[in-house]
């Protein structure tokens, strides 16, 4: 009952047992004989020491042969051996170990069952590089436990990306030091919509928080820990209402005076097209690179309404300059003088797909966001693609709209309908979005994302099949959710 289902599987005769005598042999890997243990241990209550290669051991060998991040497992009655040739690739296949183990094994606390697994071999290998999940902590202030929690569960489904948007109109996340007032002022709303934004009510309570550099540095160690990338996104040149609010210079009007915007929408307030404002985003990329060691900074690019440039005298005088006939074409412009000073940095950017056609960069990997066409209309402009289209992959719309159903932004998008997304070939891989304007706590976030995220990760590795077949294997999972004791919604 694995998930995702691994590219082959031959199961065998007989079971392992792990004991008080079970070690871990890993001389090649330390690190994850490491994870292993963190793990097995707590729910087991086995140590799962260090021990030389024979019976009753586990072994962690790094060999050649598997691709980047491909593995096999192989248990006998005696013992059990994860082959792979990087460390990535072990990292994957202990997620496995630990799900052929009883759901149990998914418990921050000791508990009895029977600690076996079937004997077989699983060779095993990803078909997209990146799988990802992307977190929004712009709209609400999510805490640095959960971040954590959502790293814990991408690695748990195989995804290697953990996509974490961290500003917004609503709100800025990320402490840069040398311009305060983006988290003194930026990172607090005065209120929130009630209900539904378009209800055009008000909670009249004030919202806010951000994250330091440190707390930041500690979620990326962790999560590499885990086998997983944190990409950071410091979304621009729109849904920037917040910076603006703390730095008005930067806005086309500077004087007049906005608040962090306190409705969930798009604002109409994007970035000025100074030098000043492109040397302050500068400047926030210089500490956001030196927080994430990410190959790639996504810098955001979508939803920006034009019409501030249009009536601004020097975003006119800088379209004339380019020979630009409308304002749009500066959403390039301004995604390119970022892009050159990143790859200064040695990092690669991303940008969302209103990127295709307006003047990014030739080497900018496109986040294909508003349908599967776009997809592929990003790769026939020769862009590397990560796939996450809303009709399939955006996991904060509602998974049914029947009675009894929380808030949502919209929706349906069953279970069954993440699960038939199928990218195609060629894209770097596939991406759930969990946006967060109606999830303002872990317990509503993990209702949206679980199991609909074990959908996405079999998409993504590639062996997603039959959803009947699917939905069997999910209802062991969903007893994995259950002991871990996370949030999800119940299967129909």
């Amino acid at each position: 009952m694995l998930i995702p289902q691994p590219t082959s599987h031959a199961p065998g005769s007989g079971r392992f047992t792990l004991t008080a005598g079970t070690g871990v042999h890993a001389p090649d890997a330390p690190e994850v004989a490491a994870l292993l243990r963190d793990l097995l241990s707590p729910a087991t209550g086995l140590p799962l020491p260090d021990a030389p290669a024979g019976p009753g051991t586990i072994s962690l060998r790094l060999t050649e042969g598997h691709g980047p991040e491909g593995y096999t497992l192989t248990v006998t009655g005696d013992d059990v051996l994860a082959t792979a040739d990087t460390a990535d690739g072990l990292r994957w296949a202990v997620q496995t170990l630990r799900q052929l183990l009883p759901p149990e094994v998914y418990s921050p606390t000791p508990v009895e069952a029977d600690w076996s697994v079937p004997c077989g071999r699983i060779a095993d290998s990803p078909r997209h590089a990146w799988r990802g999940g992307m977190l929004d902590v712009g709209r609400w202030h999510h805490p640095m436990s959960f971040l954590y929690a959502f790293a814990d569960l991408l690695a748990a489904h195989k995804l290697n990306r953990f996509h974490l948007h961290l500003t917004e109109d609503q709100g800025w996340r990320f402490d840069v030091r040398r311009y305060p007032r983006l988290t003194e002022v930026g990172a607090f709303r005065s209120s929130s919509p009630l209900g539904h934004t378009l209800d055009n009510l008000s909670d009249h309570t004030p919202h806010g928080g951000f994250y330091t550099q440190d707390e930041l540095r500690g979620l990326v160690a962790y999560a590499a820990r885990l086998g997983v990338t944190v990409v950071p996104e410091i979304d621009l040149p729109g849904h920037t209402q917040a910076a603006i609010a703390a730095y008005p210079e930067l806005g086309n009007r500077p004087d007049v005076r906005h608040e962090v915007m306190t409705r969930f929408g798009v604002s109409e307030h994007v970035l000025n097209v100074e030098k000043s404002t492109v040397d302050f985003m500068r400047g926030v990329l210089d500490e956001l690179v030196d927080v994430f060691p990410s190959e790639y900074i996504h810098l955001g690019g979508d939803e920006v309404p034009p019409r501030e440039w249009s009536e601004n005298p020097g975003a006119r005088a800088l379209m004339a300059e380019l020979g630009l006939t409308s304002p749009e074409g500066l959403l390039g412009w301004w995604i390119r003088q970022l892009a050159d000073h990143l790859a200064t940095r040695g990092r690669k950017v991303i940008v969302w797909d209103e990127l295709v056609g307006a003047g990014a960069p030739a080497d900018a990997v496109v986040m294909a966001w508003r349908g599967p066409e776009r997809v592929e209309e990003a790769l026939a402009a020769g862009h590397a693609v990560i796939a996450t289209p809303q009709s399939h992959l955006y996991l904060d719309h509602a998974e049914s709209v029947a009675p009894g159903e929380p808030l949502s932004i919209t929706g349906p998008l069953p279970l069954d309908k993440v699960y038939g997304y199928r990218p195609g070939d060629g894209v770097l891989g596939v991406q759930g979005n969990l946006w967060t304007e109606y999830l303002p706590n872990a317990a509503r976030a993990e209702y949206n994302l679980l199991p609909r995220l074990a959908a996405v990760a079999e998409v993504a590795w590639g062996t997603a099949g039959d959803v009947a077949e699917f939905r069997e294997r999910l209802a062991t999972q969903v007893r994995r959710y259950d002991a871990a004791g996370v949030n999800y919604r119940p299967l129909d």
